[in-house]
C-alpha cells in the first residue's frame, strides 16, 4: 500500500512540476485561454486564435521578466 502512495505521490509531484514550472502564471494564463476558448466555441464564435494569441502575449512577458531579472543580476554582479 505505501509502495501505491509513494507512486501517486510522485506521479502527482511530476505533474505539478511539469505544468506550473517555474512559473506559474504562464499555466494560469494557458488554462484561462482554454476556458475562453471553450466558453466562445459553445456561442460558435470561432475561437481558434485565442490560444496562439494567449501563448505569443505569456511568451513575451515570460521572456521580458527573465530578461529584467536577469539584467537585475548582472548589476548586483557588477558592483
Amino acid at each position: 500500500m505505501m509502495r501505491l502512495i509513494s507512486w501517486l505521490v510522485g506521479f502527482g509531484r511530476f505533474w505539478y512540476r511539469f505544468i506550473i514550472g517555474d512559473d506559474w502564471t504562464v499555466a494560469a494564463s494557458v488554462a484561462i485561454g482554454l476556458l475562453v476558448s471553450a466558453l466562445l466555441n459553445a456561442t460558435q464564435f470561432p475561437a481558434w486564435l485565442v490560444i496562439p494569441l494567449v501563448v505569443i502575449v505569456m511568451l513575451r512577458t515570460s521572456v521580458q521578466r527573465s530578461k529584467r531579472t536577469q539584467d537585475h543580476v548582472s548589476v548586483r554582479r557588477a558592483r
